[in-house]
């Protein structure tokens, strides 16, 4: 274990550890902490997320104060496996099902409707995105953790962080567990896709192009 503490007098500020993710139950703690109500921190495929559980509302309520986040941006959800899915969508249309199939994992957010169930403070409207990223730590987290309201480990307006140091410099003293992978690869985010009507709508270009996109729905 590699701890490091940061300690202060404000009693705002927590203790945050930082495990390398090659540590022996590195996952079983990291899952500890999310059940009691803690933030984590682990690599993706493209920059360092933050995470709580995705059904817990003051965990995904501190993932905003946290960042300092606009409480009306959705936080996306984050799934280790495509069972996962019926935890956070009520429908799963079968444009979903094939784009899901063909790009997960990977680079590619679907917007879905959002299971009733879910905390309203995860996303205001009646959709959610959700996406199974392409790094072996971190599906191997999430299957053990379940489904994870996620987003990038950085104050909102900062820089996004690409390894764990750089998590630490932004957002040390304000959550529980920093897991270190490494270096990220960072740069081109996820293409993010609207499939709850009866065409795809693109809301963020990204790694997937428009057209990569479109050929999957033909083929």
């Amino acid at each position: 274990m590699n701890p490091m503490n940061l300690e202060s007098q404000e009693s705002r500020l927590i203790s945050t550890t930082i495990l390398p993710t090659t540590d022996a139950g590195v996952i079983s703690q990291a899952n500890m902490i999310l059940k009691s109500g803690g933030i984590i921190s682990f690599p993706t495929d493209t920059v360092y997320g933050v995470a709580a559980r995705f059904d817990d509302p003051v965990g995904i309520k501190r993932l905003f104060e946290v960042k300092g986040r606009d409480f009306n941006k959705a936080i996306a959800v984050l799934i280790g496996e495509k069972a996962q899915l019926s935890l956070v969508t009520a429908f799963f249309s079968d444009m979903g099902k094939k784009l899901a199939e063909v790009f997960w994992p990977g680079a590619l957010t679907l917007v879905v409707i959002k299971n009733p169930t879910l905390p309203d403070v995860l996303s205001s409207q009646a959709t959610v995105g959700v996406r199974m990223p392409n790094h072996p730590f971190t599906l191997a987290l999430l299957q053990t953790t379940g489904p994870l309201a996620t987003t990038s480990a950085n104050l909102s307006g900062h820089e996004n962080p690409l390894t764990a140091q750089d998590v630490f410099t932004q957002l040390g003293g304000k959550i529980e567990l920093i897991l270190d992978g490494g270096s990220t690869p960072g740069s081109i985010p996820s293409t993010v896709v609207d499939c709850t009507g009866h065409h795809p709508v693109i809301l963020r270009d990204g790694a997937i192009s428009a057209n990569a996109i479109q050929k999957a729905l033909e083929d």
